[in-house]
């Protein structure tokens, strides 16, 4: 069943703030990324906890908050600092659901530092990777589906996780992401 993305505005003519914009689009991310981890589970591969399931998701998100930034500059055509000011609102506002949904899951903790070190270190990661018209590059996929092995493991449930992830999940991702920020600037 595919996931249903709510990204119109109920006003079309009103402006929205980056703020805003960046609070919607958090939302859409992490209901995406979730999908995201849930479809694996459904694809046979397996959890062996909760605190795996989460990692899985964090990496999702931080490959779509890259996803933002390039979007933001060659799509949306922003300047450098409004595209900043986005990828910056969007990650505070990812960290906010990671808090949340974290607490939820594993009780009281912060869990917001390791969440903002994984997107600092992944994000000078990403930087060597290309994003075009066409989306993210073969090496830009693969390292998403590199990460999520490595959290998986490769035992012969999850042996070709990375294989779903590449093919199917990253691109599949990529398409969500650019319609609703379509339909947010739009």
């Amino acid at each position: 069943m595919a996931l249903r993305i709510k990204s119109r505005w109920h006003d079309d003519d009103a402006e929205r703030s980056l703020d805003e914009i960046a609070g919607a689009l958090a939302f859409i991310i992490w209901r995406i990324a979730k999908e995201k981890a849930i479809n694996l589970h459904g694809q046979d591969y397996v959890y062996e906890s909760d605190e795996q399931r989460m990692a899985v998701i964090s990496e999702y998100l931080v490959f779509q908050l890259q996803l933002v930034d390039r979007l933001a500059s060659q799509r949306i055509g922003l300047d450098d600092d409004d595209r900043r000011d986005l990828v910056i609102a969007t990650a505070k506002k990812l960290a906010g659901h990671v808090q949340d949904n974290s607490t939820d899951l594993f009780g009281p903790g912060e869990y917001i530092p390791p969440f903002i070190s994984l997107l600092n270190q992944r994000g000078a990661e990403y930087s060597d990777y290309n994003y075009t018209e066409d989306g993210p590059s073969y090496p830009f996929m693969r390292h998403l589906g590199h990460e999520i092995q490595q959290l998986m493991g490769e035992s012969q449930t999850n042996r070709w996780v990375i294989d779903q992830v590449m093919d199917r999940d990253a691109p599949e991702v990529d398409r969500q992401l650019r319609r609703a920020i379509d339909d947010l600037f739009g």
